[in-house]
């Protein structure tokens, strides 16, 4: 059974830092693409960044050069560090695999999704 725990979210002042972590099991996770998305009011789930298992990372220009995912094979975790943060990236940010996406959003009803973890940016 595929299993994809997010932690590391919480409330952080504007430019500030967090680091999400993405723990994975079930799955051959050396060789698995995982990405990081986040629910967008009004707009659905929007894909943040991936990793393949070549460490090749992609990111959407959102996010481009504030946010940075990397991934530990050792510990089969995936992590986003969030840096620079801004009021609108206030947000549940969600790991996931084998997705499908359009336009930048994705569909939660396909793929493997973790539970979600809260990133509130905020004065």
């Amino acid at each position: 059974e595929v299993q994809l725990v997010e932690s590391g979210g919480g409330l952080v002042e504007p430019g500030g830092s967090l680091r999400l972590s993405c723990a994975a099991a079930g799955f051959s996770f050396n060789t698995a693409t995982l990405n990081w998305l986040r629910r967008v009011p009004g707009m659905g789930f929007e894909w943040l960044s991936s990793i393949d298992g070549d460490g090749t990372q992609e990111y959407a220009e959102s996010v481009r050069g504030r946010f940075t995912i990397s991934r530990d094979n050792a510990k089969t975790t995936v992590y986003l560090q969030l840096d620079n943060l801004k009021t609108e990236d206030t947000a549940m940010y969600y790991c996931a695999k084998d997705l499908y996406c359009t336009g930048g959003y994705c569909k939660k009803t396909w793929g493997y999704w973790g539970q979600g973890t809260q990133v509130t940016v905020s004065s």
